[in-house]
Formats: C-alpha cells, structure tokens, sequence
C-alpha cells in the first residue's frame, strides 16, 4: 500500500514537473516581438487598389485601358475609419478595398494626400470601432535596435517581418522622376513590394516609422519614414480646415523626445474660437472630449466630426495645473487667416510691377486678382482669389502642378485674395528660410485641390 502511494506521489511529481516545463517552454517562446505582433496586427490594414494603365503610345484620349491591380499597407490612426498610408498606393487608382485581419472588407475612398511627402489618408466605414495604433517616438531611435513591418507583402496579407535599425537620416535622392525621400530609417526588416504605407514598430509595439521604399537590386534595405515626421505631415491631412471646413484657430507644436509626446501651444488665431476659449503659449492639450492628446493629429481627429457651433472640453494644463476650457468650434473662413501673427496685411516697398517680377521670379507665376463680378468662388468656402494667367516652364509651380486658369485661394496658411496677400506669405522668412516649400490651395474650375510648391529650385 505504501508502495503504491510512492509511486502515485512520484507520477504526480513527474506530470507537475512536465507541465513546468511546458507552461517556461511556451513563456520562452511568447517573446517580446510574438507580443508586440498580437497587438498591433489589429491596426494594420491591407489595401487593394484598382486602376485603369494606357500604353504609353495612346493618343486617342477615348482609348480603353488595361485594369491594373495594386496592393499597399495602411495604418489605423482613428477608429472611426481614418487610416494613412503612401500617397503612390492611392495614386490615380479607380478604386480601393481594405481588408482587416478580423477578414471584414471594405470599400475606401482617398480624402487628402501630399505628394511630395508621399503620405496620404483614406477613409472606410467601419461597422463597429477600429484598433487604433499605438504611437511612438523617432526621437530616440538606436541603430541596432530591434524592429518589425507588417504588411501586404507581395499580396500576402498581414506579414511579418523582423531585423534592425540598421542606420539613420537617409537620403534617397530622385527613387523616380517626381520623388525623392529625406531623413528616412534604414532597416533591414524585409520590405516587399505591398508594404508600402505599413507600420514600423519597436518591441513594445509602438509604430516608429512607415515603411516607404525599397533599395531595388539589394536585399534586406528598406526604408521608412520617422513617425515624428509623418505625425507632422498627416496632422495637416486631417486637418478640419481642409476635411469639414471648420476652424479652431489653436497654433501649436509636438515635442517628442524620450520623455514622452506633448501638444504645447504657441498662440492662437485672432479672433479665433482657440483665441476665445482663452488658451496661451505655454499650455500643455492634454485631452479633448474622451480622446487623449499626444500631438497635432490627435487634437485634429478629436474635432472629425463636429460641426461649426458645437462645443468640446478640453483639458489642459498651465504652470503645473490642469484647467478646462469649453471650445467651440467654428466655420472656417479662409479670409480671416491673413491676420494670423499679424494686425494686417503690410505692403511693402515694391510697386505693383516689381512685386509681380518678385512672384514670377520666386514662384514662376503671372497672377490677377478675381473681379467682384467673377463668381468662381460663389457657392465655395472661398470669398475670393487669384487667376493664375502665366506659368513659367519648369519653375516652381509648373513643378509643384499649378496650371494656366487655376484660381490660387491660399498660401501656407493664410487666404490669397489680393497680390498683397502672397507678398505677405513670402514675407515670411520662417516660411521661406526654414521649411523650403509652400502649401498652395486652388481651385481648378470647381473642383478644390492642393499640393506643395518646392522653394529649394533655383
């Protein structure tokens, strides 16, 4: 009897000590990376897209095309549907589809892009609420740090990838006759034709970059934007000025660092509803409505959606203490937006002949205001403009894609309703000197469009 409780005691013994090993065998093997994986999948999204080629020796404009199937990676930056990715999976497609990796598909429409930055924003109408990624910082990235894609590679949905950081501040130097990449993460985690607009994640599953290209030829180099300068980027995607005409006036800048995000305010739009809610430079957005507030993009997604007169919360901190202010949104008028930083439009010394030298010179273009009878702008946002009349061959707006007949309604950020109004903008040496471009809006008969103008060309 005794016997038999040995034994009994030592196979319960033997089965506690199996189930040990299994139970730190399967710990071992649910790393940091199998983790970091599980969570993030869920806001990442393939994209497939659909468009029309014509051969390059067509020269009947009725001619039919070839359909051409693409495919591209997007991340989930709201959850109500607002997802970036690269602006040349979107280019000129006819149709987009987005596939989630719950298996739920859905139809996309394109809302705004950069073509120079090649970043772009879709939309879906998601059945029930999205993952939202989680955001990191590339103000403290190691070369050597370990990292991960996912993607659509090669088609094959929700791939993963692992390697380093191999290197940093990359340049990528005319990758085709219209894009050139600066500033980029070098990695070799495989990119694949399809991971483009993809995430970039650390081991805590953050997203610290978008993966934008590959080093044709080479194997494992790929490249990504850092997330720090794509959030910069995407928050004037989505700005409310240009999805829902809206405004809030509030001028504020991130600062990441390995401390953490901060939204710090910089002053406000005269007159605006940042000006009447009564926020100063200095204070800290901390949240709007529910949504917590890292950065830019963050305070522009938390306003998606509200009309002009509705009010949100928003909490913030002044001098160590956290206050409220009620915000109310407002509508967005272009022409108030040339009194930001200044009590007026301020002529300078040049007379009309010299300062339309200045624009052509600078810009490449030959400009006139709308007559008050003209009504191009009728029934638009938009309380008036400039026609564009000439533009000079390879300058800066034939490069950026101003034509002939394009009715310029805004430069930077402030409303073009004069030729005053653009000698104002170059003006602006914070404008001109630091960033060497310009944002340009336009509309082209009725259609509104915008794009950027390269102020490095000689």
């Amino acid at each position: 009897m005794n016997m038999r409780k040995s034994s009994l005691a030592f196979a319960t013994l033997v089965a506690a000590v199996l189930c040990c090993s299994v139970a730190q065998a399967e710990s071992r093997r649910e790393t940091p990376l199998v983790k970091a994986v599980r969570n993030a999948r869920t806001a990442v999204v393939n994209i497939h897209s659909e468009k029309t080629s014509y051969s390059s020796d067509t020269v009947f404009p009725n001619s039919k095309g070839r359909k051409v199937n693409g495919m591209g990676t997007g991340i989930v930056i709201d959850e109500r549907g607002y997802i970036v990715t690269n602006y040349h999976v979107v280019e000129g497609v006819d149709s987009l589809r987005v596939s989630l990796v719950d298996g739920g598909q859905y139809a996309a429409r394109t809302l705004s892009y950069d073509r120079k930055q090649d970043l772009a924003i879709i939309k879906i109408e998601p059945t029930k609420p999205l993952s939202v990624m989680k955001l990191g910082t590339s103000s403290d990235l190691m070369p050597g740090e370990t990292v991960f894609a996912v993607g659509n590679a090669f088609g094959y949905e929700h791939t993963i990838t692992s390697g380093i950081i191999s290197a940093l501040s990359r340049d990528l130097e005319e990758v085709n006759e219209t894009q050139s990449y600066y500033n980029l993460i070098q990695t070799d985690a495989s990119i694949n034709p399809g991971n483009s607009g993809g995430p970039l994640l650390n081991l805590d599953g953050e997203v610290i970059g978008v993966n934008v290209a590959i080093r044709a030829g080479a194997q494992r180099i790929g490249f990504a934007i850092p997330i720090d300068d794509a959030r910069k980027i995407i928050a004037n995607l989505i700005s409310v000025n240009q999805l829902e005409q809206t405004q809030h006036g509030l001028l504020a800048d991130d600062q990441k660092n390995t401390e953490g995000c901060k939204l710090i305010v910089q002053g406000t739009m005269s007159d605006s509803p940042a000006s009447l809610a009564g926020f100063k430079k200095g204070d800290v957005i901390v949240k709007v409505g529910e949504i917590d507030v890292s950065d830019r993009v963050d305070f522009e997604r938390s306003l998606l959606g509200k009309k002009a007169g509705d009010q949100v919360s928003v909490t913030f901190e002044r001098e160590g203490e956290q206050q409220t202010a009620q915000l109310q949104v407002g509508k967005f008028d272009p022409t108030n937006v040339v009194r930001v930083n200044a009590p007026a439009v301020v002529r300078g010394n040049n007379d009309s002949d010299s300062l339309s030298d200045r624009i052509w010179k600078i810009l490449g273009v030959r400009i006139l205001p709308l007559e008050e009878n003209q009504t191009v702008t009728k029934g638009t946002i938009y309380e008036g403009g400039l026609r564009v009349i000439q533009v000079k061959a390879g300058g800066v707006a034939a490069r950026g894609g101003i034509q002939t007949g394009d009715i310029i309604v805004g430069l930077h950020r402030w409303a073009t309703v004069s030729v005053d109004n653009v000698e104002y903008v170059l003006d602006q040496s914070d404008v001109i000197e630091k960033t060497k471009s310009l944002r340009f809006y336009i509309l082209r008969g009725r259609q509104p469009l915008h794009g950027e103008l390269d102020l490095s060309i000689e």
